[in-house]
């Protein structure tokens, strides 16, 4: 890790800031993204010198833009994107008990962040990645991007959210062909149930139900075990093209 240069989305909270505070630790230097009202700017100072932050809603070419004009300025390259910004909401296709269908627009934001958002970040950032020069193996960048168990066993009320993350491990595959001939590769991390603002907002009766539906260990993930993930793709050049689950076992029940 050391000396490379990352662009973390989602990068001022929860997986995302796991990452971040994980790959400086280990020696690279990170763009922190994140929306302007988060605390992305706090957070870069507290980290000094090989933070920065980048103010970006991950839909706009404009602010993905900046934020790469923002890093070749302070860093002059790009090795990994970790696509780890997303959001969620819980709403059954029909309420019956107030004759509601699901609103469209709910739906629609949600695939317009999880997924529009990903592509967004990923289809302007690979140009800048393309300019590094190819090492022992040809290879230029990593990409990373979240899904969610929600993708394969998504519960009831998550349509929205379990198509959001269905779609990412769609694009997993045809991604990684589709940059395999310039050298950047592209992996997907599927995460159970983790500790962040996500589910800090649960009560704690229901945040101590789901940790005992996780197998073993019986507990919700910390992000930094998300982040020794990324942390081990970027390593690992031979993972590529792939999902992988980190879960503890879990199998979501509707």
């Amino acid at each position: 890790m050391n000396g490379l240069v990352a662009l973390v989305t989602g990068g001022a909270s929860g997986l995302g800031l796991g990452v971040v505070r994980r790959f400086i630790k280990e020696g690279a230097k990170v763009a922190i993204a994140d929306l302007p009202k988060s605390k992305g700017n706090e957070i870069a100072d507290e980290l000094g010198a090989s933070a920065v932050f980048t103010p970006m809603d991950v839909t706009s070419a404009d602010d993905v833009n900046d934020a790469l004009s923002i890093i070749r300025k302070k860093f002059k390259r790009l090795d990994v994107v970790v696509n780890a910004a997303g959001i969620a909401c819980a709403h059954k296709i029909y309420n019956h008990n107030k004759d509601l269908p699901h609103n469209i627009e709910n739906f629609e934001n949600v695939i317009k962040v999880n997924v529009t958002g990903t592509f967004n970040v990923i289809r302007l950032s690979v140009p800048l990645i393309y300019k590094n020069t190819p090492d022992e193996d040809g290879q230029r960048g990593v990409i990373i991007n979240t899904a969610s168990v929600a993708a394969f066993e998504g519960q009831m009320g998550q349509v929205a959210y379990s198509a959001s993350k269905g779609a990412i491990v769609g694009m997993t595959l045809p991604l990684s062909r589709d940059l395999s001939s310039i050298g950047i590769r592209v992996a997907t991390i599927a995460p159970g149930l983790f500790d962040t603002p996500m589910l800090g907002s649960l009560p704690e009766k229901v945040r101590l139900y789901l940790k005992k539906t996780v197998p073993f260990p019986s507990r919700l993930g910390n992000p930094d075990e998300y982040a020794k993930l990324a942390q081990h793709i970027v390593e690992n050049h031979l993972l590529n093209g792939e999902v992988i689950r980190l879960d503890g076992a879990l199998r979501m029940q509707p």
